[in-house]
């Protein structure tokens, strides 16, 4: 089964949760309680976020995080790579590390690529806005599918 990890989705869960406060900074402690999310796990994934430069940190007595870009300019893509590194859907396609003992002799080698852009593209279609509700989610031709268009939907109460 394809599917993020529980870091990832909580990221999103605390980036949107920011997203939805405003330029306010807004620290570890309260994230958590906001999102119901562990502690632990916020002030971890904040920090990954901090060095992919999705968030800013700040020190002292006031100190905390803010989103470092508009929520309309983050990508979904750039939550994945900040959080679990670029997306790879086979040891073989564009971007994956490492490689393949079977890759000299593979019959689907290079096959993998297109669906890997495809997933890719999807990602970075939608910015934290649209997850947060916050804009209209994009259905363009490149990803309009039966997924894309019930999310679509829903956002407009059909």
């Amino acid at each position: 089964m394809l599917r993020l990890s529980r870091m990832t989705d909580y990221a999103v869960v605390v980036l949107v949760r920011m997203a939805r406060g405003g330029p306010v900074v807004m620290t570890a402690p309260g994230l958590a309680a906001a999102t119901n999310l562990p502690e632990p796990s916020v002030g971890k994934i904040l920090k990954q976020l901090a060095q992919a430069r999705l968030v800013s940190a700040h020190r002292g007595a006031a100190g905390g995080y803010v989103l470092a870009r508009p929520a309309g300019d983050i990508r979904v893509s750039e939550v994945v790579a900040a959080l679990e590194g670029e997306v790879a859907l086979t040891a073989c396609v564009d971007g994956a590390e490492g490689g393949c003992r079977v890759e000299a002799t593979c019959p689907v080698r290079g096959r993998w690529d297109p669906v890997n852009r495809a997933v890719r593209a999807a990602l970075e279609e939608v910015s934290l806005a649209d997850m947060a509700g916050m804009a209209a989610m994009p259905v363009s031709a490149a990803t309009a599918g039966p997924i894309m268009r019930e999310w679509s939907n829903a956002d407009r109460g059909a």
